[in-house]
C-alpha cells in the first residue's frame, strides 16, 4: 500500500498533538473503540515476534485507590528530594489522572515468554521491554487518532504495583497508564508550558 502526501500530513498532525495527558474528562470510551486499542497493541512490532506485552484492565475500585495512594506516597518522596523553592514549584504540577481518567491499565513485560522462542534477545533481553514500549506507543497514536488523551504513570514503585495488581512474579512491571478524553487539547507538553522542562530539538552526531 502507497501512502498519500496527506495521510503523511495527518501522521505529522498525530505526532504533534500526541501529549502525555493528565487532565480527563470522565466519560467513559465506548467498548468498539476500546477494541481499536486492544488492537494496535497487537500490530505492534516486537523482537522475535515475541509479543511480551502483558496488560491488565485495571478496574476494581479498591485496586485503583491501592494505586492512587502508591502514587501520593511515591510523589510526596519526590518532592522532599528538592530544594523548598523547587518542591513548591513541583506540587503544582498535576502528574497524574487517576481520579477521573475511566481506563487505567497496568502494563507488563513477560520476562521469557515461549513465543518467538529467544530469536533476536539473547545478548539483548531488554528487548523485549523495548518491544512492550513499541507496543505502547502504538496504541498511544491510536488513541490520540480517536481523540483520546493516554496518560503515563511513572511515580510508582514497580514492586508495590506488582503485588496491588497480584501480577505473575515473571511479569515486570512496564506502565501505568490512565487513557480517556482529554479536558482540554494542547499541543505543548505541560512540562514546557509550566517551565519545568523546554521541549527542544536534540540534534543527532555524527559517527
Amino acid at each position: 500500500m502507497k501512502f498519500t502526501p496527506e495521510d503523511t500530513q495527518t501522521l505529522e498532525d498525530i505526532l504533534t498533538w500526541r501529549r502525555d495527558t493528565r487532565h480527563f474528562r470522565t466519560d467513559p470510551i465506548p467498548p468498539e473503540t476500546f477494541e481499536m486499542l486492544q488492537d494496535a497493541f497487537e500490530r505492534a512490532p516486537s523482537v522475535g515476534n515475541a509479543r511480551p506485552w502483558r496488560v491488565l484492565r485495571i478496574q476494581s475500585p479498591e485496586r485503583r485507590a491501592a494505586i492512587r495512594e502508591e502514587f501520593l506516597r511515591c510523589n510526596s518522596e519526590a518532592a522532599d528530594s528538592y530544594d523548598p523553592a523547587t518542591r513548591v514549584e513541583y506540587l503544582k504540577l498535576k502528574l497524574a489522572g487517576l481520579d477521573n481518567a475511566p481506563e487505567q491499565l497496568a502494563v507488563f513485560t513477560a520476562v521469557d515468554p515461549e513465543a518467538g522462542r529467544r530469536l533476536g534477545r539473547r545478548t539483548m533481553p531488554e528487548t523485549l521491554q523495548q518491544s512492550t514500549a513499541m507496543a505502547i506507543f502504538a496504541m498511544w497514536l491510536t488513541a490520540r487518532s480517536l481523540n483520546l488523551g493516554v496518560g503515563m504513570l511513572s511515580i510508582l514503585d514497580p514492586d508495590r504495583v506488582t503485588k496491588i495488581v497480584d501480577a505473575p512474579e515473571n511479569w515486570v512491571f512496564t506502565a501505568y497508564l490512565c487513557i480517556g478524553y482529554p479536558e482540554f487539547e494542547d499541543d505543548t507538553p505541560l512540562l514546557h508550558r509550566k517551565g519545568w522542562q523546554e521541549n527542544t530539538r536534540r540534534e543527532w552526531d555524527f559517527r
